[in-house]
Protein backbone atom coordinates (compact mmCIF):
# COMPACT_ATOMS: atom_id res chain seq x y z
CA UNK A 1 0.00 0.00 0.00
CA UNK A 2 1.31 2.95 -0.86
CA UNK A 3 1.55 6.22 1.87
CA UNK A 4 1.60 9.78 0.73
CA UNK A 5 4.91 11.54 1.70
CA UNK A 6 4.01 14.90 2.99
CA UNK A 7 7.27 17.32 4.16
CA UNK A 8 6.41 20.41 6.09
CA UNK A 9 8.59 22.39 8.25
CA UNK A 10 9.56 21.20 11.47
CA UNK A 11 8.89 24.15 12.91
CA UNK A 12 6.27 26.39 10.85
CA UNK A 13 6.89 30.46 11.34
CA UNK A 14 4.88 32.14 13.12
CA UNK A 15 3.62 34.38 9.83
CA UNK A 16 3.79 34.66 6.42
CA UNK A 17 3.00 31.27 3.98
CA UNK A 18 3.25 27.55 5.18
CA UNK A 19 3.55 25.33 2.01
CA UNK A 20 2.15 21.39 3.03
CA UNK A 21 3.44 19.48 0.07
CA UNK A 22 2.60 16.50 -0.76
CA UNK A 23 5.10 14.15 -3.27
CA UNK A 24 3.55 14.52 -6.80
CA UNK A 25 3.57 11.64 -9.21
CA UNK A 26 1.52 12.69 -12.17
CA UNK A 27 -0.22 15.69 -13.06
CA UNK A 28 2.40 18.14 -12.54
CA UNK A 29 4.19 20.64 -14.05
CA UNK A 30 7.84 22.08 -13.50
CA UNK A 31 7.35 26.00 -13.22
CA UNK A 32 10.48 28.35 -12.98
CA UNK A 33 10.95 30.93 -10.67
CA UNK A 34 11.98 33.40 -13.46
CA UNK A 35 8.66 33.10 -14.04
CA UNK A 36 6.26 32.80 -11.28
CA UNK A 37 8.39 35.00 -9.29
CA UNK A 38 9.13 37.41 -11.66
CA UNK A 39 9.00 41.31 -10.66
CA UNK A 40 8.55 42.91 -13.66
CA UNK A 41 5.40 40.89 -14.75
CA UNK A 42 1.92 41.77 -13.43
CA UNK A 43 -0.34 38.64 -11.91
CA UNK A 44 -2.33 37.60 -14.66
CA UNK A 45 0.84 37.87 -17.22
CA UNK A 46 2.20 35.48 -14.53
CA UNK A 47 -0.97 33.32 -14.51
CA UNK A 48 -1.52 32.99 -18.04
CA UNK A 49 2.75 32.33 -18.13
CA UNK A 50 2.12 29.32 -16.62
CA UNK A 51 -0.79 28.14 -17.67
CA UNK A 52 0.57 28.15 -21.45
CA UNK A 53 3.91 25.99 -20.22
CA UNK A 54 1.75 23.54 -18.46
CA UNK A 55 -0.66 22.26 -21.53
CA UNK A 56 0.48 20.19 -23.91
CA UNK A 57 2.58 20.36 -27.53
CA UNK A 58 -0.44 21.88 -29.79
CA UNK A 59 -2.61 23.33 -27.33
CA UNK A 60 -4.54 26.40 -29.08
CA UNK A 61 -3.15 29.20 -26.90
CA UNK A 62 -4.31 32.12 -28.67
CA UNK A 63 -6.33 35.20 -27.24
CA UNK A 64 -10.25 33.88 -28.20
CA UNK A 65 -9.31 30.52 -26.85
CA UNK A 66 -8.04 31.33 -23.58
CA UNK A 67 -10.67 33.95 -23.26
CA UNK A 68 -13.12 30.75 -23.55
CA UNK A 69 -11.16 28.74 -21.15
CA UNK A 70 -10.86 31.78 -18.76
CA UNK A 71 -13.43 34.89 -17.12
CA UNK A 72 -10.54 37.39 -18.13
CA UNK A 73 -11.76 39.69 -21.58
CA UNK A 74 -9.51 39.35 -24.48
CA UNK A 75 -8.74 42.92 -24.10
CA UNK A 76 -6.58 41.83 -20.56
CA UNK A 77 -5.67 38.27 -21.79
CA UNK A 78 -4.20 39.61 -25.09
CA UNK A 79 -1.92 42.66 -23.08
CA UNK A 80 -0.66 39.25 -20.56
CA UNK A 81 0.34 37.74 -23.89
CA UNK A 82 1.94 41.14 -24.70
CA UNK A 83 3.91 41.27 -21.69
CA UNK A 84 5.23 37.37 -21.49
CA UNK A 85 6.28 38.65 -25.62
CA UNK A 86 8.01 41.45 -23.73
CA UNK A 87 9.72 39.81 -21.27
CA UNK A 88 11.26 36.59 -23.81
CA UNK A 89 8.64 33.51 -22.14
CA UNK A 90 6.85 33.78 -25.15
CA UNK A 91 7.42 34.02 -29.10
CA UNK A 92 4.61 34.18 -31.69
CA UNK A 93 5.50 33.83 -35.40
CA UNK A 94 3.26 33.59 -38.39
CA UNK A 95 4.11 29.95 -40.55
CA UNK A 96 2.40 29.26 -43.52
CA UNK A 97 -0.26 26.02 -43.65
CA UNK A 98 -1.40 23.60 -45.85
CA UNK A 99 -3.61 25.15 -48.41
CA UNK A 100 -1.92 28.72 -48.53
CA UNK A 101 -2.84 29.96 -45.50
CA UNK A 102 -1.32 31.31 -42.60
CA UNK A 103 -0.95 29.79 -38.95
CA UNK A 104 0.86 31.23 -35.42
CA UNK A 105 3.28 29.35 -34.01
CA UNK A 106 3.31 30.13 -30.42
CA UNK A 107 6.94 29.09 -28.74
CA UNK A 108 6.56 29.06 -24.41
CA UNK A 109 10.33 29.50 -22.78
CA UNK A 110 10.94 28.77 -19.14
CA UNK A 111 13.84 30.31 -19.68
CA UNK A 112 13.70 33.28 -21.87
CA UNK A 113 17.87 33.98 -21.24
CA UNK A 114 19.32 30.61 -22.47
CA UNK A 115 16.65 29.96 -25.50
CA UNK A 116 18.07 33.81 -26.78
CA UNK A 117 21.51 32.91 -26.67
CA UNK A 118 20.67 29.29 -27.77
CA UNK A 119 19.00 31.29 -31.25
CA UNK A 120 22.46 33.68 -31.86
CA UNK A 121 24.78 30.55 -31.86
CA UNK A 122 22.53 28.95 -33.84
CA UNK A 123 22.70 31.69 -36.23
CA UNK A 124 25.71 32.86 -35.90
CA UNK A 125 27.24 29.16 -36.79
CA UNK A 126 27.84 28.38 -40.14
CA UNK A 127 28.34 24.38 -41.83
CA UNK A 128 32.37 23.88 -42.39
CA UNK A 129 33.39 21.89 -45.24
CA UNK A 130 36.58 19.90 -45.00
CA UNK A 131 39.59 21.12 -47.79
CA UNK A 132 40.99 18.53 -49.53
CA UNK A 133 44.68 19.63 -50.13
CA UNK A 134 46.54 18.78 -53.77
CA UNK A 135 50.04 17.55 -53.88
CA UNK A 136 52.01 18.24 -56.62
CA UNK A 137 54.13 14.76 -58.39
CA UNK A 138 57.78 15.38 -58.16
CA UNK A 139 59.67 15.55 -61.33
CA UNK A 140 60.79 11.59 -60.82
CA UNK A 141 57.57 10.54 -59.71
CA UNK A 142 56.14 7.79 -61.77
CA UNK A 143 52.95 8.46 -63.46
CA UNK A 144 50.03 7.41 -61.54
CA UNK A 145 46.92 6.52 -63.02
CA UNK A 146 44.27 8.79 -62.21
CA UNK A 147 41.78 8.16 -59.22
CA UNK A 148 38.05 7.80 -59.52
CA UNK A 149 36.67 10.72 -57.64
CA UNK A 150 35.22 10.50 -54.68
CA UNK A 151 31.29 11.55 -54.42
CA UNK A 152 31.53 14.20 -51.68
CA UNK A 153 27.64 14.34 -50.49
CA UNK A 154 26.23 18.22 -50.48
CA UNK A 155 25.34 19.84 -47.48
CA UNK A 156 21.60 19.99 -47.03
CA UNK A 157 21.29 23.68 -46.58
CA UNK A 158 19.24 24.39 -42.83
CA UNK A 159 17.11 27.01 -42.80
CA UNK A 160 18.29 29.02 -39.36
CA UNK A 161 16.11 31.70 -37.91
CA UNK A 162 17.23 35.48 -38.00
CA UNK A 163 18.83 36.18 -34.82
CA UNK A 164 17.14 38.58 -32.57
CA UNK A 165 18.37 41.93 -32.45
CA UNK A 166 20.18 42.45 -29.56
CA UNK A 167 19.33 46.04 -27.84
CA UNK A 168 22.51 48.30 -27.25
CA UNK A 169 22.22 50.45 -24.08
CA UNK A 170 22.28 53.68 -25.78
CA UNK A 171 21.97 56.93 -22.93
CA UNK A 172 19.58 59.28 -23.82
CA UNK A 173 20.65 62.61 -25.21
CA UNK A 174 18.69 64.88 -23.64
CA UNK A 175 17.04 67.48 -25.86
CA UNK A 176 16.76 70.95 -25.38
CA UNK A 177 14.48 72.48 -22.18
CA UNK A 178 12.16 75.62 -23.12
CA UNK A 179 12.69 77.10 -20.41
CA UNK A 180 12.35 81.11 -21.05
CA UNK A 181 15.32 83.22 -20.18
CA UNK A 182 15.23 85.26 -17.23
CA UNK A 183 14.69 88.68 -19.28
CA UNK A 184 11.84 87.13 -21.77
CA UNK A 185 8.90 88.92 -21.36
CA UNK A 186 6.07 87.57 -19.27
CA UNK A 187 2.39 87.92 -19.51
CA UNK A 188 0.69 89.92 -17.00
CA UNK A 189 -1.19 87.93 -14.36
CA UNK A 190 -4.74 88.86 -14.59
CA UNK A 191 -6.33 90.46 -11.65
CA UNK A 192 -9.08 89.34 -9.03
CA UNK A 193 -12.54 89.64 -10.34
CA UNK A 194 -14.61 91.97 -8.16
CA UNK A 195 -18.39 92.14 -8.41
CA UNK A 196 -19.89 95.28 -9.45
CA UNK A 197 -22.48 95.32 -6.73
CA UNK A 198 -20.94 94.17 -3.91
CA UNK A 199 -23.14 93.25 -0.89
CA UNK A 200 -22.92 91.81 2.30
CA UNK A 201 -25.15 88.87 1.38
CA UNK A 202 -22.77 88.03 -1.58
CA UNK A 203 -19.74 88.20 0.55
CA UNK A 204 -20.93 85.53 3.42
CA UNK A 205 -22.21 83.43 0.17
CA UNK A 206 -18.48 83.62 -0.98
CA UNK A 207 -16.75 82.93 2.34
CA UNK A 208 -18.69 79.93 3.03
CA UNK A 209 -18.00 78.61 -0.26
CA UNK A 210 -14.62 78.92 -0.08
CA UNK A 211 -14.28 77.56 3.61
CA UNK A 212 -16.15 74.12 2.48
CA UNK A 213 -13.92 73.71 -0.45
CA UNK A 214 -12.26 70.86 1.83
CA UNK A 215 -15.30 68.78 2.49
CA UNK A 216 -15.06 67.79 -1.82
CA UNK A 217 -11.79 68.70 -2.66
CA UNK A 218 -9.16 68.16 0.74
CA UNK A 219 -6.36 69.24 -1.16
CA UNK A 220 -7.76 73.23 -0.80
CA UNK A 221 -7.31 73.76 2.69
CA UNK A 222 -7.58 77.27 2.82
CA UNK A 223 -6.31 79.85 5.74
CA UNK A 224 -8.37 82.62 6.94
CA UNK A 225 -6.59 85.13 5.58
CA UNK A 226 -6.50 83.64 1.95
CA UNK A 227 -10.32 82.76 2.22
CA UNK A 228 -10.30 86.51 3.05
CA UNK A 229 -8.22 87.20 0.20
CA UNK A 230 -10.34 85.00 -2.51
CA UNK A 231 -13.55 86.41 -1.47
CA UNK A 232 -14.14 89.21 -4.08
CA UNK A 233 -13.26 86.97 -6.93
CA UNK A 234 -15.81 83.90 -6.11
CA UNK A 235 -18.11 87.02 -5.14
CA UNK A 236 -18.05 87.97 -9.02
CA UNK A 237 -18.90 84.73 -10.22
CA UNK A 238 -22.12 84.23 -8.22
CA UNK A 239 -22.84 87.73 -9.30
CA UNK A 240 -22.75 86.79 -12.95
CA UNK A 241 -25.69 83.87 -11.95
CA UNK A 242 -23.09 81.14 -11.79
CA UNK A 243 -24.21 78.05 -9.18
CA UNK A 244 -22.20 77.47 -6.23
CA UNK A 245 -21.23 74.13 -7.28
CA UNK A 246 -20.25 75.07 -10.72
CA UNK A 247 -18.27 77.60 -9.39
CA UNK A 248 -16.20 74.33 -6.96
CA UNK A 249 -16.22 72.30 -9.48
CA UNK A 250 -14.33 74.78 -12.32
CA UNK A 251 -12.11 75.94 -9.43
CA UNK A 252 -10.80 72.64 -7.71
CA UNK A 253 -11.71 70.37 -10.80
CA UNK A 254 -7.92 68.29 -11.90
CA UNK A 255 -5.42 70.06 -9.34
CA UNK A 256 -1.67 69.19 -10.44
CA UNK A 257 0.35 67.01 -8.22
CA UNK A 258 1.69 67.90 -6.18
CA UNK A 259 0.11 70.88 -5.10
CA UNK A 260 1.89 73.22 -3.31
CA UNK A 261 -0.30 76.61 -3.57
CA UNK A 262 -3.83 76.00 -3.61
CA UNK A 263 -4.41 79.72 -2.82
CA UNK A 264 -2.34 80.67 -6.12
CA UNK A 265 -4.28 77.98 -8.01
CA UNK A 266 -7.56 79.21 -7.04
CA UNK A 267 -6.15 82.74 -7.65
CA UNK A 268 -5.53 81.98 -11.29
CA UNK A 269 -8.32 79.96 -11.94
CA UNK A 270 -11.07 82.37 -10.52
CA UNK A 271 -9.34 85.66 -13.15
CA UNK A 272 -8.59 83.37 -15.99
CA UNK A 273 -11.96 81.11 -16.07
CA UNK A 274 -14.31 84.63 -15.02
CA UNK A 275 -18.09 83.53 -16.79
CA UNK A 276 -19.10 86.61 -18.85
CA UNK A 277 -21.63 88.70 -17.16
CA UNK A 278 -25.30 88.32 -17.78
CA UNK A 279 -26.84 90.19 -20.62
CA UNK A 280 -29.04 93.31 -19.45
CA UNK A 281 -32.49 92.50 -18.20
CA UNK A 282 -34.96 94.62 -20.82
CA UNK A 283 -36.97 96.79 -18.71
CA UNK A 284 -40.97 96.07 -18.29
CA UNK A 285 -42.95 98.82 -19.18
CA UNK A 286 -45.97 98.78 -16.17
CA UNK A 287 -49.96 98.43 -17.43
CA UNK A 288 -52.22 101.37 -16.70
CA UNK A 289 -55.94 101.96 -16.68
CA UNK A 290 -57.44 104.12 -19.40
CA UNK A 291 -59.35 107.20 -17.63
CA UNK A 292 -62.04 107.23 -20.46
CA UNK A 293 -62.33 103.58 -21.14
CA UNK A 294 -60.95 101.76 -17.85
CA UNK A 295 -59.18 99.82 -20.40
CA UNK A 296 -55.87 98.33 -19.14
CA UNK A 297 -52.95 99.84 -21.50
CA UNK A 298 -49.03 100.15 -20.81
CA UNK A 299 -47.57 103.03 -20.82
CA UNK A 300 -44.82 104.85 -18.14
CA UNK A 301 -47.47 107.50 -17.39
CA UNK A 302 -50.90 107.11 -16.27
CA UNK A 303 -53.63 108.78 -18.87
CA UNK A 304 -56.06 107.67 -21.90
CA UNK A 305 -55.29 104.47 -24.08
CA UNK A 306 -54.64 105.07 -27.97
CA UNK A 307 -58.09 104.81 -28.64
CA UNK A 308 -59.73 107.33 -26.29
CA UNK A 309 -56.66 109.58 -27.52
CA UNK A 310 -57.83 109.27 -30.97
CA UNK A 311 -61.58 109.94 -30.24
CA UNK A 312 -60.62 112.91 -28.19
CA UNK A 313 -59.12 114.55 -31.22
CA UNK A 314 -61.86 113.44 -33.42
CA UNK A 315 -64.21 115.39 -31.42
CA UNK A 316 -62.21 118.40 -30.90
CA UNK A 317 -61.50 118.57 -35.06
CA UNK A 318 -65.14 118.30 -35.57
CA UNK A 319 -66.54 120.85 -32.67
CA UNK A 320 -63.76 123.05 -34.60
CA UNK A 321 -65.38 122.45 -37.78
CA UNK A 322 -68.42 123.61 -36.61
CA UNK A 323 -67.46 126.64 -35.07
Amino acid sequence: MDTQQVSALSRAPSAGVVHINIRLTDGYTIISNRLSQHRGMSLLAIGVGTHIQSLPDGRRVGVKALAERFPESEVRIAAALRELEEHGFLRRTRVRAGGGKLATRTESYNHPEAAARGRVRAAVAAPVVPAVAAVAPGPEAAPVAAAEPVPVPEPVPVRVADPEPVPVPVDPVPGPRLVPTPTAPRKPRLPLPAPQQPTEALYAAAADLLAGLPKTAPLFLLSEEDVRGLVPGVAAWLERGARPDAVRAAITDDPPAPLRHPAKLLRHRLATLLPPPLPAAVPVVPLQNCDDCDRAFRSSVPGCCRGCRDARAYASERSLIGV
